[in-house]
């Protein structure tokens, strides 16, 4: 064990801390559901925004890049950066017509664009895919970094480390509702924040990285630092950079970067005060994930590099840990080792507040999906709101359960990403398209789902076992998103089209751009300029984070040139996305 009596009394005081504070919303969450998951639907935007950041900035998260910039350089975070131009589509297409929409949860918007059985049995079959199979396996690979974590820091056994953040977690999230869960992330983000940069100063103190210029220059990083990858590798190349830019981020389904906007996302901008704080929450998490929070991860990922070179470096390190656990993502919480204590604690609390608000967040979340969709749609469609809020409370409790018992089966983060990449892959160009092609029915989302799950299976049990392998997990991407893609769009114009009473409803309730729906509802003008301006600045925000990001690196190396030319550009792009996002 790492840490001394003064870390945990840092720990115990920002524990009590953050659950007090959530706590306090317990008997306002219990008024009934539309304040225990939508919050009354009066949320600021800056909360909202600064709530998504917290929880994409998961214990999971920083494991993560430090597996990709350990496996691939820096360049490899085009496996998630490329996700900005997904978040910027949703910020300046949907946003606006999620909060117009008025439904209760993403799940309740299946019912108002579709018609018949289909759309009745889409809701349920997409309530229990997302709200419990698919939220399970993303708590999973949040507690695997717990796992790891507590591994190194503490010297705790997987089963103890489950068992602990499965318990606290369930009593926080089952009693604060909605509104506890994003206030206290705020709190959660800073926390979060702070130590992330805490842990790269020390990582660049120890001695043998020797600060910035000694971590730029040392062999083991300098061939690692580019912010593209190397063209003399086009198979590294294709994987990294090309697919996530071409096909990665409009084809496949994953939280926070849903095509479109769903999930969680898609709770947050409907508990929006109006539409624009659900546009600027959304335009705020965008710049606060992808520009604002990347680099002290890199920097310790990039310092991991040359303190632990190899894995078997690593396992030499810790000699108690279990083997398999022993990955590339495990170098980052073997960085925090070095801390001095008092801020070791420190770190370790912001690690357990990114698991906390991660795991609060998909707790209310898929709790949501199963009282509102699945419950009191088919089960117990008249019983009191008291009612309600108990039943989400118990599925709070199963969810993290479930979630627990997966996370002992996984091994690194990067296998946890693969997975669900794999699993919605294919259906995205469904969740973007549905808004503007009024073709579009719920027979082709049920293809869509049932097709990428089954071919998700085949490649992580089966293709091997049979003798049909493919050569790695981009090539095995590209193939479900082509036969997803194939079998939704086949699929959509062999059935019969939705209802044109429920196309009407559903287009003079959200007011979606006419073009696409001119043949099947009596359509309104577009306002003069709308989709060139939602093209414009969909554009421009993708250049405001790029060019804050590789700013940010650039001055971290020392290039202060191409630092400053980076912040010239982000001044005058940001000037101009002021200006369109005005009209």
């Amino acid at each position: 064990m790492y840490l001394n009596s003064l870390d945990w009394a840092v720990l115990a005081v920002y524990g009590i801390a953050t659950v007090s504070l959530g706590l306090a919303f317990a008997r306002r969450a219990s008024e009934g559901t539309g304040q225990f998951f939508l919050a009354g639907r009066h949320l600021p935007w800056w909360i909202l925004g600064t709530s998504m950041v917290a929880t994409t900035f998961s214990t999971d998260t920083p494991n993560l890049v430090t597996d990709l910039v350990r496996n691939n350089g820096v360049s490899g975070n085009w496996m998630w950066w490329a996700f900005v131009i997904t978040g910027m589509c949703t910020t300046f297409f949907y946003a606006r017509l999620w909060r117009r929409s008025g439904v209760f949860t993403d799940i309740g918007f299946y019912e108002l664009r579709y018609s018949g059985r289909p759309a009745i049995f889409l809701r349920a079959f997409r309530a229990i895919y997302l709200g419990v199979f698919f939220n399970v396996a993303i708590m999973a690979a949040v507690m695997l970094a717990g796992i790891k974590i507590a591994g190194v820091l503490l010297g705790i056994e997987p089963y103890a480390t489950v068992l602990v953040v499965a318990i606290v977690t369930a009593a926080y999230s089952a009693s604060s509702g909605l509104r506890g869960v994003v206030v206290t992330d705020v709190l959660l983000f800073i926390t979060a924040m702070v130590g992330a940069v805490a842990a790269a100063w020390y990582a660049l103190d120890h001695p043998s990285v020797g600060g910035l210029e000694g971590l730029v220059s040392h062999p083991n990083v300098a061939e690692r630092l580019s912010f593209l990858p190397s063209f003399a590798n086009w198979e590294t190349v294709v994987a990294v950079f090309l697919i996530p830019l071409a096909v990665q981020w409009w084809s496949t389904w994953y939280p926070g970067a849903e095509p479109g906007g769903g999930g969680y996302v898609a709770q947050r901008l409907l508990a929006a005060r109006n539409e624009r704080h659900a546009v600027v929450a959304m335009l705020w998490f965008n710049v606060a994930h992808y520009a604002v929070r990347p680099w002290p991860w890199i920097l310790v990922a990039l310092a991991s590099l040359i303190v632990y070179p190899t894995l078997d470096s690593m396992a030499e390190a810790f000699p108690h840990l279990d083997p398999s656990l022993v990955r590339h993502d495990l170098a980052y919480p073997a960085m925090l080792v070095f801390l001095p204590h008092g801020l070791l604690g420190l770190v370790v609390a912001s690690l357990a507040a990114a698991l906390m608000s991660t795991l609060s967040t998909h707790l209310n979340w898929g709790a949501s999906y199963v009282v509102d969709d699945v419950y009191r749609r088919f089960l117990a469609p008249k019983q009191s709101e008291a009612h309600y809020i108990l039943v989400a409370r118990l599925s709070t409790v199963g969810l993290v359960a479930l979630a627990a018992v997966v996370a002992l089966w996984l091994e690194n983060a990067l296998q946890a990403f693969q997975i669900l990449l794999q699993i919605g892959a294919g259906t995205g160009l469904i969740f973007l398209l549905r808004w503007f092609w009024w073709r579009i029915n719920a027979w082709s989302e049920i293809a869509a789902m049932v097709v990428s799950f089954s071919i998700a299976i085949w490649f992580q049990f089966v293709h091997e076992a049979v003798g049909f392998q493919l050569p790695s997990a981009v090539v095995q991407l590209l193939w479900g998103v082509g036969i997803t893609t194939a079998a939704w769009f086949v699929v959509t114009l062999s059935t019969r089209p939705t209802d044109t009473a429920v196309l009407q409803a559903f287009y003079s309730r959200v007011r979606p751009y006419a073009r696409g729906w001119r043949r099947s509802v009596r359509t309104e003008a577009d306002s003069p300029g709308s989709v060139t301006s939602a093209l414009v600045a969909w554009m421009l925000g993708c250049a405001l984070v790029y060019t804050v990001l590789f700013g940010t690196g650039f001055a971290l190396y020392g290039d202060m040139f191409q630092a400053t030319v980076c912040a010239v550009a982000a001044f005058f792009v940001g000037t101009a996305l002021f200006r369109v996002m005005r009209r």
